[in-house]
């Protein structure tokens, strides 16, 4: 049996894309109200009942706001600042700063730029 459990975190932040065309609109500045999903999942349960605390996830709203929140993206991220490198980003940010002290594992990250788009990044299953 696997427990997921979600929380969504957001910020804001601006970027472009200037590797795509002339007069692509993803190549011009702009910028999106983000939402972040991150799902984790655990096999049982700890007490009361838990797959983990959603407190316990409070680090990583911490780095997202002091790290990302009114950023300029391409001066933040190492690669491209897509929804995908976004979401491949937060997930290795997350491993390593918050699953070693985390019983569940990261299943999930999960970008959205706008109501209706969205990227997925899923790690190495970790044991």
């Amino acid at each position: 049996m696997t427990y997921l459990i979600g929380k969504t975190f957001s910020f804001s932040a601006s970027h472009s894309l200037p590797d795509l065309p002339v007069g692509h609109q993803c190549a011009r500045l702009h910028g999106h109200n983000y939402r972040v999903e991150v799902v984790l999942r655990a096999e049982d349960l700890s007490p009361p009942g838990f797959v983990t605390d959603f407190a316990d996830l409070s680090p990583f709203k911490t780095y997202l706001q002091a790290t990302l929140d009114h950023r300029h993206l391409n001066d933040v991220l190492p690669a491209a600042p897509t929804s995908e490198n976004l979401a491949a980003h937060l997930a290795a940010w997350f491993i390593e700063n918050l699953q070693p002290a985390l019983r569940p594992r990261l299943a999930t990250v999960r970008v959205q730029e706008t109501d209706s788009t969205w990227a997925e990044y899923h790690p190495a299953v970790q044991r």
